[in-house]
């Protein structure tokens, strides 16, 4: 597993999450065996929010109840959690009290004393910067968070945050596949009148904006064919990219996953894959694109048999 210092931290992380959305009705044992997949292939970063599972908080505890974690086995991992979803409207809600109120829940839910990584979840229009800076501060000097990020936002929406937050945003979390793939394939596209693809809908370009300023993008939902639609792996309506896939699977010895995983991984922005599997042959086979060294060729042919134009 291809490991770095996630930026503006001191927690060495590997490219490839453990995405925890999914398992509040599977039993401790399933927990427990995907967990230590994960762990076994090098995936000890895990993901989750606090809105994940059919109540709030629900698959943090459930994670937390499966495993049962030691203070020194706690440590093994690193622990990200999201807020600011409102589920009940749904809305948005980025205020103090609702970013202490969701740390505090997070926290006995996830039977621990600390998160590694707190992210702000969907973008609040009415959000007051100043506001989540009195957050992020009290909950740094309370021990309660070590970093602090965001997901799904605009370069834009970012240097309003960093106006007034002090800490550094160390992430991104963003949607992103072979084919949805906007925030890469855009720039490929550029002064091509008429292209769709070379419009760009996310205010100045997100993936270079976090490269220049050492945020590190986490793709969610890697397999996915579109914005939550089914997966492309294996679909008749991606016959020629599962062709491309299945015929490198094959020259490196690994499972489709992995070559999928790899497109990701492979670009220079060192990006992480968040899985959202709970099965855990997916998530070893995933693992195994973490460091697989595809030549530009092979990323190119994958990214134009998933229909993006390369000029």
């Amino acid at each position: 597993m291809k490991t770095f210092t996630l930026p503006g931290t001191d927690i060495e992380a590997p490219n490839v999450v453990l995405g925890l959305m999914r398992i509040a009705e599977k039993s401790d044992d399933e927990i427990r065996e995907l967990v230590r997949t994960g762990r076994d292939a090098g995936t000890t970063f895990l993901d989750h929010a606090d809105v994940y599972g059919r109540e709030l908080h629900e698959c943090e505890a459930r994670f937390a109840e499966a495993l049962a974690l030691t203070p020194s086995e706690r440590d093994e991992y690193t622990i990200q959690t999201k807020c600011g979803i409102v589920r009940e409207g749904p809305y948005f809600d980025f205020s103090y009290e609702h970013i202490l109120e969701s740390v505090e829940g997070s926290l006995r839910a996830l039977r621990t004393d600390h998160i590694d990584v707190l992210l702000l979840h969907r973008p609040d229009a009415l959000v007051e910067p100043d506001e989540v800076a009195r957050a992020f501060d009290e909950l740094e000097a309370a021990g309660k968070v070590r970093a602090f990020g965001v997901s799904n936002h605009t370069p834009r929406q970012i240097d309003l945050l960093r106006r007034s937050v002090r800490q550094p945003i160390v992430a991104n979390q963003l949607q992103l596949s072979i084919t949805h793939a906007a925030i890469v394939t855009q720039g490929l596209a550029a002064n091509m009148v008429g292209a769709d693809q070379s419009v760009t809908r996310d205010a100045g370009g997100i993936l270079d904006y976090c490269r220049l300023n050492d945020i590190t993008v986490q793709a969610w939902s890697p397999f996915q064919a579109g914005f939550f639609t089914g997966t492309f792996l294996d679909n008749p309506e991606y016959a020629e990219l599962n062709q491309v896939i299945g015929d490198l699977a094959a020259a490196y010895d690994v499972p489709p996953i992995a070559i999928a995983t790899a497109w990701i991984t492979r670009h220079p922005a060192r990006m992480q894959v968040v899985l959202g599997t709970t099965t855990p042959e997916r998530v070893a086979g995933a693992a195994q694109g973490s460091d697989l060294p595809l030549t530009r060729a092979e990323w190119y042919a994958l990214t134009r048999a998933a229909g993006h134009i390369v000029p």
